[in-house]
């Protein structure tokens, strides 16, 4: 494939007073905006296709730029762009489009290009660009992109599906840890295709409300009697068949319909859960777009009030995850479920960068510790003496603890020495329908350790 020497495109600052006129800039950051990046990409279709070559469209996302927004202020978020624009410019060199084709959102178009191995090289030096500290106000912020690339594939592509290629190269690379990069390929598309078939049915499943929770035995482990259940989303659908959490959870929380799915659920759950004997609870969880939406609050205490559900009966179960995107909502929502009844549980402890702080600045019951620690500690030290000072913590605290992911009885046993004093896992029973709770907990005491 021959290189094609492209006419001189480049993204550097508009001279004064040009920006107010031109409808090609965008007024920040002096880059080249949305219109001419969109423009410049059919412009060079006929180019590449005339000298059998291909150019490579790149489109760039500041990952968690909101929280910097929140923590330092909006003067500071323009600066940021602006200092994220020049380093763009200066890394890609003068010859490529740069552009600012969103709020946090950057375009860069390489007009020439051999092979995936020469672009990969360039998006990793994005990356590494982007990364590197900024200076705001005598403090230094730190950020990531998520970088999404395709190449133009002459006689096979258009400037709206190698950017839509871009884009949904971009969405794979959110869902990988922040400061990824990922390359556009076939099996992404039908990955995406697979997963948009999966997410118009859940969607019609969410409508006709067609979920159903199941519920997994959380048990004392001394006396292995059941005190709660913890309450889990199944779905199969007529045409694709059973669809497991693991897959339809991130699509619903991605595609942002999934306080609809949760509420279904709950109210379910606690349709179900308000026949049981009232000293067993119902666990239950939020997901982090919840704990960004203040509306959750009303949305459970009305689907308590309208069920006749004992509060103090609901545990809602939290993720570290769900505390990061809007760090004093989040606390706002946790403050006023406490004070509504209900408990808090931090779920996966253990996992997260800064666990320690959280219990600090947020208002928590009990700790679940992570499955990972549970299912290495018979013969992993570290892990077991991290299970142990987690107990510990939660004693000197007074929080509650639970160790999820129990498969074995040596685990069990072990916990016991160590304190914790509830379990929940495999060893005690997987997920139920609701019939098969109530049978459960109707049944004699001893009912769990004849199963």
């Amino acid at each position: 494939m021959r290189r094609l020497t492209a006419p001189s495109e480049n993204g550097r600052s508009v001279p004064d007073g040009l920006e107010e006129i031109s409808p090609n800039v965008d007024p920040l950051t002096g880059l080249h905006n949305w219109q001419h990046f969109a423009e410049r990409i059919s412009s060079l279709i006929g180019l590449v296709v005339a000298n059998d070559c291909s150019f490579a469209v790149v489109v760039i996302d500041i990952d968690r730029f909101k929280p910097i927004v929140d923590l330092y202020g909006r003067s500071a978020g323009d600066q940021i762009l602006q200092q994220v624009g020049s380093r763009l410019q200066a890394v890609m060199g003068f010859d490529c489009t740069v552009a600012r084709i969103g709020a946090d959102e950057f375009g860069v178009i390489i007009p020439s290009v051999e092979n995936e191995a020469e672009i990969g090289e360039r998006l990793r030096q994005v990356v590494a660009t982007v990364s590197a500290p900024y200076d705001i106000r005598n403090r230094t912020a730190r950020l990531t992109a998520s970088v999404g690339c395709s190449l133009f594939r002459p006689y096979a592509d258009t400037a709206e599906s190698v950017l839509n290629k871009a884009r949904m190269a971009l969405y794979h690379a959110r869902r990988k840890e922040p400061g990824h990069f990922t390359l556009y390929s076939a099996e992404m598309e039908q990955a995406v295709k697979t997963s948009t078939r999966i997410e118009q049915a859940l969607r019609r499943a969410v409508e006709s409300d067609e979920l159903e929770p199941h519920f997994q035995p959380i048990v004392d482990l001394k006396s292995r009697r059941i005190i709660g259940f913890e309450a889990l989303a199944r779905w199969t659908d007529p045409d694709i068949g059973v669809v497991t959490p693991a897959i339809f959870i991130p699509i619903a929380e991605e595609r942002r319909f999934i306080g609809e799915l949760a509420q279904n659920i709950l109210r379910k759950a606690v349709l179900a859960a308000r026949n049981w004997p009232s000293d067993i609870y119902l666990s239950f969880n939020l997901s982090p777009s919840q704990l960004a939406d203040y509306s959750t609050v009303e949305q459970i205490k009305g689907i308590l009030g309208s069920t006749g559900f004992d509060p103090g009966r609901l545990e809602v179960e939290i993720t570290e995850t769900g505390l990061t995107t809007d760090p004093c909502l989040a606390a706002r929502i946790i403050e006023e479920l406490g004070d509504h009844g209900m408990r808090i549980a931090l779920d996966d402890f253990g996992t997260g960068q800064s666990s320690l702080g959280r219990l600090r600045d947020f208002r928590f019951d009990k700790l679940k510790i992570d499955r990972s620690f549970i299912s290495s500690m018979l013969d992993d030290p570290p892990s077991q003496h991290i299970v142990k000072a987690i107990v510990a913590l939660c004693d000197a605290l007074r929080l509650g603890v639970i160790a999820e992911g129990i498969e074995q009885e040596e685990q069990a046993s072990l916990l016991m020495e160590l304190g914790c004093t509830e379990g929940q896992g495999f060893l005690f029973g997987a997920a139920i329908d609701a019939a098969s709770a109530w049978e459960l907990v109707a049944a004699p005491e001893d009912a769990l350790s004849n199963t």
